[in-house]
């Protein structure tokens, strides 16, 4: 008797975890319904509402330093001082909500693509090795982190920042964890990237594939942060404080996080 032919085994379009595609097409969908079917007053209320304006969170912690907010604004005709007043007025209090729904915001198609090549391919390792649940908290603290730490560092600005720029610095952060890692001594079969073992902070730095990675990283970013805006190189202000907040959010919450300690041998992860 003659075995049926065996159909082949389709590959799946996306070959992306679940939550990771899940969060793509969020993006894709929110920005979509922003430029095609809100009216331009309502896509401003909505980026008001859910997009981090540091001087909202400052005012809503120390309400007497209201007038260093409109000061800093500057000339009284101008869009930033526009903002200041209605933070300062009627701003509707500290919005805590907006510390993980900027990220879901972007200001272009471009900023968005960027954003999301950039997402998928660091976050596809961490999401494989996390699970999704684990995967998405720590996505959610990388954004918490970016958002206090522009506001640290700009705690009278009223400029809006949108992006999930913190979030993907985050998932590069902690992909650097494990993905320069040498497959386990005791391993006699090829190690995804997403299985191999952690490495420690101390491991990283004597790695000096990470090593490298780590330092071009910070060096781009201080970079951008420093020169971009200011020789006209980028339109709007890149919010690199932000990127470096979620960055050292998840190089450091990753071992928390993890299914995988930097000891066992990892190979039977799913």
């Amino acid at each position: 008797q003659s075995e049926a032919p065996r159909r082949p085994v389709r590959e799946p379009v996306f070959n992306l975890p679940g939550a990771v595609l899940a969060m793509l097409l969020a993006l894709g969908a929110i920005h979509l319904l922003r430029t095609l079917v809100l009216a331009d007053e309502t896509d401003l209320e909505l980026l008001l509402d859910l997009a981090v304006i540091p001087a909202r969170w400052t005012l809503a912690l120390d309400a007497s330093r209201a007038a260093e907010i409109l000061s800093a604004a500057g000339e009284e005709e101008s869009l930033r001082s526009a903002l200041a007043n209605f933070v300062v007025t009627g701003g509707g209090g500290a919005h805590p909500w907006t510390g993980l729904t900027y990220a879901f915001l972007h200001g272009s198609w471009t900023h968005l693509l960027l954003n999301g090549v950039w997402f998928a391919a660091f976050a596809t390792p961490v999401a494989r090795r996390l699970g999704a649940l684990r995967f998405l908290g720590l996505a959610a603290a990388c954004a918490v982190a970016g958002a206090l730490a522009h506001t640290l560092v700009h705690p009278l600005s009223v400029v809006p920042m949108i992006g999930a720029s913190a979030v993907v610095s985050g998932m590069m952060a902690a992909a650097t964890r494990f993905i320069f890692a040498p497959p386990p001594a005791l391993s006699w079969m090829p190690t995804a990237p997403h299985a191999r073992p952690r490495q420690s902070l101390l491991e990283l730095v004597a790695n000096p594939r990470a090593a490298l990675f780590l330092g071009v990283w910070f060096l781009t970013n201080l970079g951008f942060g420093l020169f971009a805006a200011p020789l006209g190189v980028v339109d709007a202000g890149i919010a690199w404080e932000a990127h470096i907040g979620g960055f050292v959010a998840g190089l450091l919450l990753l071992p928390a996080l993890d299914r995988v300690s930097s000891e066992q041998d990892p190979q039977g992860l799913a």
